[in-house]
Order: structure tokens, then C-alpha cells, then sequence
């Protein structure tokens, strides 16, 4: 761990991410680990502080997660959020019990000034997600700032008398809580950390670290164009040389020209990329396939197989690949439920990098981005000299154009939205738009639509495209396109492309819809 680290320990609370990068973007390195972690583990890390996060549990129900005890004789300052306050209370001798919950936006009134809540307001707009409360303060605590629901005034925030420990019922890390970055900048100032941490810094220790990992082995990565896969690629080949062998494996499902534009990249930063084409193995697959799960298993197997294949061809022509390297990042770990967090967190998904190739392939694993957010990743990869394009560019789904177009997929289908795709691409970028709206793309829709072409009549597919903005991907809201843009899209598409005779826009937000249509 760094000189400045923070460990966290994660009580199971869908914001703990949250917490982790909040704490990185102000500059000081932290890590995710379960709350089970012993104190001599943590003594080993030599962390600067921790974190106690929030949780679904109650700290009185029978099973509910615990942290060793021990913890508070570490000498580390400590920081418990929502659960982790009232998991203070309750183990340094208070009462939490159940009360009214509070959900949602609530105003904290500061009623003893302190050095947390330096810079701040009287009263601060918070978010909160608990339904229990303190009902008495272990001895020694004191109060520093309430919130008021119909049950009285309700402990907010609380600080030993020492100031080695504070609590907050409320969430800090989430943009609800407005100046919630402010009071963690605050505590970290308080536990006496400068906050000096950059992932951009870190290019040199990782190649030495891969360096020294890797030795005189022979390694495999699967590159998509995408900004993780790019980056892990590029800082391994810094590392080894051409001892890393690139694979771009071409489904047919990509964009127009993606696999020249890929490769015309990987060759400016001195990378060889193999690139085998698959397509018609992946067109095989899909025909007569309308399910959207059905779709994606099928494309995840069929990119195995060819995976597998790939890679004993190039042995017997580069010679025994003894690693595979992925581009697993941090956000991927947390969600498949590998960062060493608590098990009373729902495992979100079983993400590709990590759940990703059969382990008969018989190749060390090595994920040298592991440890890093999406947004870290783009800064290690500026230091590389990765172009702008491919860090900044927007987000795109595993099994590629497949789950865009509704219905069966095919080659015709494919070439189609190929076509629309990038013409919705060209227009946004022209418009400045590129790096403004998070994500766009469009989706063919099994639909057909009568329009009037000339003094002819016309029948074709209908187009949707969609835009959102996002900080992260778990929440969504669509983005209002200047109607003078769409009136261009919707023209140039109708117009260039006979096939497309009608488009329309997609304003539902995430939640309730998905960010893809499939």
C-alpha cells in the first residue's frame, strides 16, 4: 500500500465505490477489503486511517457483519459512514435501535462547530439510507451535528473525545450530500494525509512491478480498442516487449472500420496486432436467435472457442504463452464480488474480464490495471501516449452491434447499423458533443414503417437512438439533444440509408430503463 493509503472496509453498501473513489480523486490512495480483515493484516497494509461503510443490516440483528473489535486500539483514526457510525456507537457502548428511517435528501443542522465541517454552512443539505438511530451516545461521544424527523432531533454526525473518531449518519460520498467532498477533504486533513497520490505518476513502478512479475515469460492479452484493454496492452508491451502478444479477435459485430482504426493505433504505439477474423463463426451462432440472454451467452461462447483457438495457434508460432493479461479494473472486481468485500454485498454481475476465459487454457493470470477506476485508467494511459480517441472513448457493450439491433442478427442487419451508427457518430462529433454526452449510439428496431420517398411509397426498419449522461453507469438520465441535431441525424440517416425510413428518440431515463436495449 502507499505511504498515504486508506483501507475501507465494506459493510455491504451500494455506495462503498462510491467512498473508494471520492477518496482518490482527492488525491489519497484506498482500497476496498472485507470488514472479516484482521487487525494484523491491516497492521501489514500500514494504512493512515479507515473507513467503516454503510450496510443493509442493522448492527444488533443476529448475523450482522462485525468488524474485530481491536481496530479501535490500531491508534488509526477512524471514519464510520451510515452502519459504520452506528457500528461505532454500538461497539464503544451505545444504543442503536430502529426508528422512523430516513431515505433520502435531509438537512443536517452543525450544532457543535469542528474542524470536519470547516468551510461549511450552518445548515447542509445530506442524503441519507438507514432506518436506524442512537438512541444514546457511548460515554465519552459527543454530538456534532442533527437532523429532525417526526420522532425528535436524531444524531448526525459524532466525534470521540480524542477526535481519532468520527461518524456520520449520512452519505458523504454521493453528490446528493452537496459539499460531502468537502468534509471528507477535511477528515483527511485531519487525519494528517496531504493527499499527493496520482495514477498518472504510477507508470514507472508498474512496468518495474510487471517487469520483475513477468520475468522472461511470454504473454497473451485479448485487446478490444477499448480504453482498459488498450491501456494494459500498452504498459505490459512498455514492460516486455515483444514478448506480449496482442489478439483482436473480429466478431463482425463492431463498428464501421473499428478493426483498421484498432490496428492503426496499436501500430503507431509499436504494438504488432493480430487479428483474426471470426465473423462468420459469430453469424453462425446467431442465426435464428432473438433472445437477448440467449444472444449474449452465445457470443460469449463462441468468443471463447475462437479465443482458445487463437492462442494454441500463435504458441506454435511465437512459442509457450505462459500469462494471459486482462484489463480488469477496479469498478469490474467491485461488482463481481472479488475486491475482498463483505459477503452481505449482492454480487452485481459476473463481469467478462473476470469471469471471463476458461481456466484450461492453462496461463497465469495477470491483471495489471486491478486496482484502478475507469477514470485512473485514462490518466495512466495519457502518461503512455495513448491517443485521445480511444481514452475518451464512450462505453461499449461486450457482445458489441448484436444487442443494438432487436431480433435476429445478421450480416445484413449488421451493415445496417453500421452505416446509422456512424452517421449518428459523425453528426455528434461535429457538433462538439463528442466528449460531452457520456454515451450515445443507435438501435435497429424489428419494426417496420411506411414513408413517403419521392412520389413512391416506402417501407422500412425503424431507427431509435439513444444519449445519456452518467458519472458512473449506475444511473442514468437521457440527454436532451438540441432538436436541430436530431432533425440532421434523423435526415442523413433516411436519406443515406433506403433501408431506415423512420427515427425516433429515446428519453427514458436509468432507472427504470437500462442504459442498451438489450
Amino acid at each position: 500500500m502507499t505511504e498515504e493509503g486508506i483501507l475501507i472496509l465494506d459493510f455491504g453498501s451500494q455506495y462503498t465505490r462510491l467512498i473508494a473513489k471520492a477518496i482518490r480523486e482527492l488525491g489519497v490512495y484506498s482500497e476496498i477489503l472485507s470488514p472479516e480483515i484482521s487487525t494484523a493484516e491491516i497492521g501489514k497494509r500500514n494504512p493512515k486511517a479507515l473507513i467503516l461503510s454503510g450496510g443493509p443490516c442493522s448492527v444488533y440483528e443476529e448475523g450482522a457483519p462485525r468488524a474485530d473489535q481491536k481496530i479501535y486500539g490500531l491508534g488509526l483514526p477512524i471514519l464510520g459512514i451510515c452502519y459504520g457510525m452506528h457500528l461505532i456507537a454500538h461497539d464503544l457502548g451505545g444504543v442503536v435501535v430502529t426508528s422512523k428511517a430516513e431515505y433520502g435528501t435531509a438537512t443536517a443542522e452543525i450544532v457543535e462547530r469542528d474542524p470536519i465541517f470547516s468551510g461549511l454552512a450552518a445548515k447542509e443539505p445530506v442524503w441519507m439510507s438507514h432506518g436506524d438511530i442512537i438512541e444514546q451516545l457511548p460515554k465519552g461521544v459527543k454530538t456534532l451535528a442533527t437532523t429532525q424527523n417526526s420522532t425528535g432531533k436524531l444524531v448526525a454526525a459524532l466525534r470521540n473525545e480524542s477526535g481519532s473518531i468520527y461518524g456520520l449518519s449520512f452519505h458523504p460520498e454521493v453528490h446528493h450530500t452537496i459539499h460531502g467532498k468537502m468534509i471528507l477533504k477535511n477528515w483527511l486533513k485531519l487525519c494528517g494525509i496531504k493527499g499527493s497520490w496520482n495514477p498518472g505518476n504510477l507508470v514507472s513502478e508498474k512496468t518495474r512491478s510487471l517487469q520483475h512479475e513477468l520475468k522472461d515469460k511470454r504473454a497473451l492479452i485479448g485487446v478490444s480498442g477499448g480504453v482498459d484493454s488498450s491501456t494494459a496492452a500498452v504498459l505490459t508491451h512498455r514492460a516486455i516487449g515483444e514478448r506480449l502478444i496482442p489478439l483482436f479477435v473480429d466478431t463482425g459485430l463492431l463498428r464501421k472500420d473499428e478493426v483498421a482504426r484498432t490496428q492503426s493505433v496499436f501500430e503507431s504505439l509499436g504494438l504488432h496486432l493480430n487479428v483474426v477474423d471470426a465473423s462468420q463463426k459469430f453469424f453462425e451462432k446467431l442465426k435464428g436467435v432473438t433472445d437477448p440472454e440467449t444472444k449474449r451467452k452465445a457470443i460469449g461462447e463462441t468468443f471463447i472457442r475462437v479465443f482458445e483457438a487463437e492462442a494454441h495457434k500463435l504458441e506454435k508460432s511465437h512459442g509457450k504463452i505462459d500469462v494471459l493479461i486482462q484489463g480488469t479494473i477496479y469498478s469490474d472486481v467491485i461488482e463481481s464480488g472479488g475486491a475482498g468485500t463483505a459477503k452481505h454485498a449482492d454480487k452485481i454481475k459476473s463481469h467478462h474480464n473476470v469471469g471471463g476465459l476458461p481456466e484450461k487454457l492453462g496461463f497465469q493470470l495477470v491483471e495489471p490495471l486491478r486496482e484502478f477506476f475507469k477514470d485512473e485508467v485514462r490518466e495512466i494511459g495519457k502518461s503512455l501516449g495513448i491517443p485521445a480517441d480511444i481514452l475518451n472513448e464512450q462505453p461499449f457493450p461486450g457482445p458489441g452491434l448484436a444487442v443494438r439491433i432487436l431480433g435476429e442478427v445478421t450480416p445484413d442487419s449488421i451493415a445496417l447499423l453500421q452505416e446509422a451508427d456512424a452517421i449518428l457518430r459523425e453528426e455528434v462529433r461535429l457538433a462538439g458533443l463528442h466528449h460531452t454526452i457520456w454515451q450515445y449510439f443507435a438501435v435497429l428496431l424489428p419494426l417496420r414503417s411506411v414513408a413517403v420517398r419521392g412520389d413512391n411509397r416506402g417501407y422500412g426498419y425503424v431507427l431509435a437512438l439513444r444519449a445519456v449522461h452518467s458519472r458512473d453507469g449506475m444511473t442514468a438520465d437521457w440527454y436532451r439533444v438540441p432538436h436541430e441535431l436530431l432533425e440532421k441525424i434523423s435526415s442523413r440517416i433516411t436519406n443515406e440509408l433506403q433501408e431506415i425510413t423512420r427515427v425516433v428518440y429515446d428519453i427514458t431515463s436509468k432507472p427504470p430503463a437500462t442504459i442498451e436495449w438489450e
